[in-house]
C-alpha cells in the first residue's frame, strides 16, 4: 500500500499492552455490535452454519486435488488445462452445483522459434530451457511444455550491442544518460524485480531499444536468497520466470476485444492496432544464460543499486560483440475454459456473491495458481453437503475457476466484459484468491469490506500458532513496522494494527482476476491468501512450480488450503445469509481521509525536492562532487510545481465522512431492532448497498487508459502490479502533469459526492418508518 505519511513510532511496552487488549477482543469492532448484517440470533445461526462447513474441509483433498491438476503441463490451450476444467466441471456437478463451461477464444501466442547468442570472440549459445531437477517428478516431462518465453512481446530476428539498464525502470533510463549511454539502436538486458515484467520491454521500446532480455538475478530469487531447488526452494541457476508482458495497463483481456468479450461474433482489432502487444522481442532468460552476456559488458561500472550476486563486475555497457536474438510466434487463436457453478438463492436470487481463482498455470502451476484453485474447490464441496442438508444461501453464489489468467487475466475479463450489464445489476461482491502458501493472511480489496475480513479472520485459526489469523497477522504488523529499516507504509500499519481493532486491508492494483470486477464493472472486490513463510518465490513461472516443490516448501500439510477455505467460505456465507448486505462505509472514508493527506505530502515532499534540486544544479554541485575520471552528469531539471489545487477533495471527504457517520448512526438503530422493516424496503436497502462501490467510477475513466473507471484503485502505469489510490490526481502529480493534477482533483471530488449522495439513500432508507 502506498503510504507517504510518516507516523511516530510506538513503544515497545504500549505496544505489548496494545496487542494484549486486541487479543482478548474477539470479534468486537466499532459500531455494529455484534456479527455485521445479522440480528444476534441470526449471527449464533450463522456461526453454527459455518462449523457445519468448516468440519467438511479436508486437506487430504487439497492434495489429491493438486497432485491430479498439476501432474501435466497445464498453460491455455495445453490438453490438460481442458482437462483440467472438465475435471472441476464434474466434480461442481457432483457436489449438487449447476455447473457449464463457457469457452471464448482469444488471441494467444506460442514460440514456433526462440534463439539467443553472443557473438564475437567468446561466442556463447543461451541454452533456454529448465533440466530436469532430482526428486521432481514432472520435471522431466517434455511433451506439451512451451519454452520460456514472454508472451505477447513482438516478433523479431535482431542484432546489436547489449546494455544493462538495470530493473528497467523509468529512474534507471536517467542515470544511463547521466553516464552517456543511449539505448536506441541495442538491446537491453534488465534483471526481474524492481516493477512489474511488462514495463521492462515497454519502456526499453519507448526509448528505442530493438529487443529485450529479462533475467532472474540470484539476489532477487536465487542463492541470494536461500539455497536453489533442489537442496532449497529458491530459484536454481536455469529457472525462467515466463509471464506476460502485454501492456496491461491500457486494459486486460484478449487483447484484440477491448471491453467486450470475446464471443464467436465480436469485432476483432487487427493485430497491428492492438494497443497491448509489444513491437520489439522479449525473451526472458536464466542467471546461468545471462552470466556469459553481463561479462561481455564494458563501459562504466554499473552504479552500487544496481549489482547483483553473481560472481562478475556490473558494467552499463555496451558489450564487447554483439548480441542476436529470434523471437518468432504462432499468432493464433486459442480456446479458454471458464467452469462457472451456481446455486441459486432462495430470498434474493437477484443478488450474487461471485467466488474466483483461476486454473491456468505456467507449466504446471503448483503453487500458481493451483494451490488458490483447490481451496475454492474444496469450499464449493463443503457448501454443496450444506446445501443436500438442506440449507440455502438467500443470494445467489457463483463459483469461477477462470482460465488464461497468467498470460493476461482473459477467461475473467472476457467472462466480466460479456456479462458486463447483468453483473452490474446483480453482484455485490466478488472474492478472489490466487497463490496460497504458508504464513500469514494477506488481504486487499473494497474498505467498505474491511470490518468484514476483520471479523472473520477472528474466527478462524492459525495453524501454526493457533491464534486468529487476524491476531497473527496484527503482531507481524506491529513487529515489523517497529523494525529498524520500517517502510513508511509498515509504520503506518503498525499504527493502524496498535489500535486494538480491525486491521487495515491492502488496496488493490492489478495481477489477477479482480481487475474486470473491480476496476472496470465498479463491483466491490476482496483478495485473499496466506504466504510469508513459504519458498514458493524462487520457482515463480517456472516448469519447477511442481507438486513436488510444493509439498516440500508450500504448505506442506496443507493446513494453510483449509484456513483459505475458511477465511474465503466464512465470507461468502456471510455475505450470502446476512438480513443487510455486510459492508461498512465509515471504514471506507477513513481510508479516503487517509489517501487524501497522502497526496498533500506528495505535493509538499514533491516541492520541496524540486527546490533542493533547482539549488544544487544552480550552484554546479553535482559536477563538483563527481569523479571526474568516472563522469556522470547533472540530472536534468525538473519542472517548477505549479499550484495545486485539492480543495474540492478536501471538501468532498470532509462532507463523505459526515454522511458515513450518520449511516452508522442510522444502520446501528435500525440493526436494534433486528433489521425490523418491510420486505421490499429491505430489498430496495441490500440492492443500494450492492450497487455501492460503482458509484465510485466515471464513465470516461483514467486519463489514456478508459478501460480503468475506478477513481480510487487503479494498477499504476509505471508499477503494474502496484496499486495508485486516487489515480487520476497522484500519478499526475509524479509526472508533472500539473493541470491533469488539478483537473482530477475535481473529477475525483465529483465521483465522491455522487457516492455519497447514495449512501445519503441509504441513510433515509434505514431511517424510513414504514
Amino acid at each position: 500500500m502506498t503510504r507517504l505519511k510518516m507516523r511516530p513510532l510506538l513503544t515497545v511496552a504500549c505496544l505489548l499492552a496494545t496487542f494484549g487488549s486486541a487479543m482478548a477482543s474477539g470479534e468486537e469492532g466499532r459500531g455494529d455490535g455484534g456479527m455485521l448484517g445479522f440480528t444476534p440470533f441470526g449471527a449464533n445461526d450463522q456461526r453454527s452454519l459455518e462449523q457445519r462447513f468448516d468440519a467438511q474441509l479436508d486437506p487430504a483433498d487439497q492434495r489429491a486435488w493438486l497432485k491430479q491438476m498439476s501432474s501435466e503441463p497445464n498453460q491455455v490451450g495445453a490438453p490438460h488445462d481442458k482437462a483440467n476444467a472438465e475435471f472441476m466441471l464434474a466434480k461442481f456437478r457432483e457436489w449438487g452445483w449447476d455447473a457449464h463451461i463457457e469457452t471464448f477464444s482469444v488471441l494467444y501466442p506460442t514460440p514456433k522459434k526462440v534463439a539467443l547468442e553472443l557473438q564475437g570472440a567468446h561466442p556463447y549459445t543461451a541454452k533456454l530451457n529448465e533440466p530436469a531437477v532430482d526428486g521432481d517428478a514432472t520435471s522431466g516431462i517434455k511433451d506439451g511444455v512451451l519454452p520460456p518465453y514472454n508472451v505477447y512481446g513482438g516478433d523479431g530476428d535482431v542484432t546489436a550491442p547489449l546494455v544493462y539498464v538495470n530493473y528497467g525502470m523509468p529512474d534507471d533510463y536517467k542515470e544511463l544518460a547521466r553516464r552517456g549511454i543511449d539505448v536506441r539502436g541495442k538491446i537491453v538486458i534488465t534483471r526481474y524485480g524492481g516493477g512489474w515484467r511488462g514495463l521492462k520491454p515497454k519502456l526499453a521500446q519507448e526509448h528505442g531499444a530493438v529487443g529485450c532480455l529479462i533475467y532472474s538475478d540470484p539476489r532477487d530469487d536465487g542463492y541470494g536468497e536461500g539455497d536453489t531447488y533442489p537442496n532449497g526452494g529458491w530459484r536454481p541457476a536455469d529457472g525462467v520466470q515466463r509471464g506476460s508482458v502485454a501492456d496491461m495497463q491500457q486494459y486486460p483481456g484478449d487483447p484484440l476485444t477491448p471491453g467486450i468479450g470475446s464471443t464467436p461474433g465480436a469485432k476483432r482489432l487487427a493485430l497491428k492496432d492492438a494497443k497491448t502487444i509489444l513491437k520489439i522481442p522479449v525473451l526472458p532468460i536464466s542467471y546461468a544464460d545471462a552470466t556469459p552476456l553481463l561479462q561481455s559488458l564494458t563501459g562504466p561500472m554499473a552504479p552500487s543499486g544496481w549489482r547483483g550476486s553473481l560472481p562478475l563486475t556490473y558494467h552499463v555497457g555496451p558489450s564487447s560483440a554483439p548480441v542476436h536474438m529470434t523471437v518468432l510466434s504462432d499468432w493464433g487463436q486459442k480456446p479458454v475454459y471458464d467452469v462457472i457453478a451456481t446455486l441459486t438463492g432462495s430470498s434474493e436470487p437477484d443478488q450474487w456473491i461471485v467466488r474466483g481463482n483461476h486454473h491456468d498455470g505456467w507449466v504446471f502451476g503448483a503453487w500458481d495458481p493451483l494451490a488458490g484453485n483447490v481451496a475454492l474447490m474444496a469450499e464449493a464441496k463443503a457448501i454443496g453437503a450444506l446445501y443436500k442438508e438442506g440449507w440455502r444461501p438467500k443470494r445467489t453464489l457463483v463459483y469461477a475457476s477462470w482460465d488464461g489468467e497468467e498470460p493476461g487475466l482473459l477467461g475473467s475479463t472476457e467472462w466480466a466484459e460479456t456479462h458486463a450489464k447483468e453483473l452490474q445489476q446483480k453482484a455485490v461482491l466478488y472474492l478472489n484468491s490466487d497463490t496460497n502458501g504458508r504464513g500469514f493472511l494477506n488481504a486487499g480489496g473494497s474498505h467498505s469490506l474491511q470490518h468484514l475480513v476483520n471479523q472473520v479472520a477472528a474466527g478462524v485459526s492459525d495453524p501454526e500458532t493457533k491464534v486468529s489469523v487476524r491476531e497473527r497477522l496484527r503482531a507481524r504488523m506491529l513487529v515489523e513496522g517497529n523494525g529498524k529499516n520500517a517502510s513508511p507504509g509498515q509504520k503506518d500499519d503498525a499504527k493502524l494494527a496498535a489500535q486494538g481493532g480491525d486491521l487495515p486491508i491492502e488496496a488493490l492494483g492489478s495481477g489477477s482476476d479482480f481487475s474486470a470486477f473491480l476496476e472496470h464493472l465498479g463491483i466491490a472486490s476482496l483478495d485473499l491468501g496466506f504466504g510469508g513463510e513459504d519458498d514458493n518465490g524462487g520457482i515463480y513461472h517456472s516448469r519447477y512450480d511442481s507438486f513436488d516443490h510444493y509439498v516440500r516448501f508450500g504448505d506442506p500439510t496443507f493446513e494453510y488450503g483449509v484456513a483459505l477455505s475458511k477465511m474465503a467460505g466464512h465470507i461468502v456465507l456471510r455475505t450470502a445469509d446476512a438480513s443487510v448486505v455486510p459492508m461498512r462505509f465509515g471504514d471506507f472514508s477513513d481510508t479516503l481521509d487517509r489517501y487524501v493527506a497522502e497526496l498533500h505530502q506528495l505535493v509538499d515532499s514533491t516541492r520541496t525536492d524540486t527546490q533542493e534540486q533547482h539549488q544544487l544544479l544552480d550552484q554546479h554541485a553535482y559536477e563538483l562532487a563527481a569523479d571526474p575520471t568516472r563522469p556522470v552528469a547533472a540530472p536534468a531539471r525538473d519542472s517548477d510545481v505549479a499550484e495545486i489545487n485539492l480543495a474540492p477533495l478536501d471538501q468532498a471527504a470532509k462532507q463523505l465522512r459526515q454522511s458515513a457517520q450518520a449511516y452508522e448512526v442510522a444502520y446501528n438503530e435500525r440493526a436494534g431492532t433486528g433489521f425490523d422493516m418491510p420486505e421490499a424496503q429491505q430489498r430496495q436497502l441490500n440492492a443500494l448497498i450492492g450497487q455501492m462501490e460503482q458509484a465510485l467510477s466515471d464513465p470516461a475513466g483514467l486519463p489514456t487508459r478508459p478501460w480503468f473507471k475506478h477513481m480510487i484503485y487503479a494498477p499504476g502505469m509505471l508499477t503494474g502490479y502496484g496499486v495508485k489510490t486516487v489515480p487520476g490526481v497522484r500519478e499526475a502529480l509524479e509526472a508533472r502533469r500539473w493541470n491533469e493534477a488539478n483537473q482530477y482533483a475535481v473529477v475525483t471530488a465529483k465521483v465522491l459526492d455522487r457516492y455519497r449522495a447514495q449512501l445519503d439513500q441509504l441513510t433515509a432508507l434505514l431511517k424510513k418508518t414504514s
